[in-house]
């Protein structure tokens, strides 16, 4: 199906468009809010700032999409694979992505605040900030997401829920630049998490919980752990 039948379609009503094949497809800043677009394929789709909010892409394939911009706030990306996508700046509040794979993907400035991204795949997913925003997590859930060598450098977690989640060797420190954020996991639960060789210089965890973490050579220099609960169950600064 073409994309102009798409659109004549969905300004007719028509919401269905479930399984199409819509590769390389261009579809810049239009609106398909509340589409059904489960399991299309739109590999190395140039979709940016297009409306995609409260639609369904459930097992969608946007490998290497261009998603600059785009708002997929309330969408369903369940099990979707977004590898090596382009999602800077992306509007992704409450969106349920748990399952879905985003390895190498880049999240830079995306608003991920309160996402589902349980049993996600993050390998080497890039969410450090842009020039404009830094990338909010804030009460993001990832329980037993893979964020192995993820860089999270100066990434909004405030309560953030990584219980389970693999972040090995993974970027959470500071930037190193003059006047660089600090990697906010305040009240963040990162119980039985997996933090070896992971870089948390300069990060803030206050109040956060730690137990049963593994922190196996983890960088914890100038890292403020104020009342974070450790992972032997005591409090730190206590």
């Amino acid at each position: 199906m073409e994309v102009n039948e798409i659109l004549r379609r969905y300004a007719a009503g028509e919401r269905d468009f479930h399984g199409l094949e819509l590769r390389e497809a261009e579809l810049i800043n239009i609106n398909l809010q509340g589409a059904n677009l489960s399991q299309v394929d739109l590999r190395q789709a140039r979709l940016g700032k297009t409306n995609f909010s409260q639609a369904s892409l459930k097992e969608a394939d946007l490998s290497e999409a261009i998603l600059w911009g785009t708002d997929f706030s309330a969408a369903d990306l369940y099990k979707a694979v977004l590898r090596e996508a382009d999602l800077s700046g992306a509007k992704l509040v409450q969106t349920s992505l748990n399952q879905a794979n985003l390895s190498k993907a880049s999240l830079c400035g995306a608003n991920l605040s309160g996402a589902n991204l349980s049993g996600a795949i993050l390998f080497e997913v890039d969410l450090r900030p842009t020039s404009e925003q830094r990338t909010n997590l804030s009460g993001a859930v990832l329980s037993e997401a893979d964020l192995s060598y993820a860089n999270l450098s100066q990434a909004l977690l405030h309560q953030a829920n990584l219980d389970g989640a693999k972040l090995c060797r993974a970027k959470l420190s500071m930037g190193i630049r003059q006047n660089s954020l600090v990697t906010d996991l305040s009240e963040a639960s990162l119980q039985g998490a997996d933090l070896s060789y992971a870089d948390l210089s300069g990060a803030i965890l206050r109040q956060a919980n730690l137990q049963g973490a593994d922190l196996t050579r983890t960088i914890l220099t100038n890292t403020d752990l104020t009342g974070a609960i450790m992972p032997d169950g005591t409090v730190s600064g206590a």
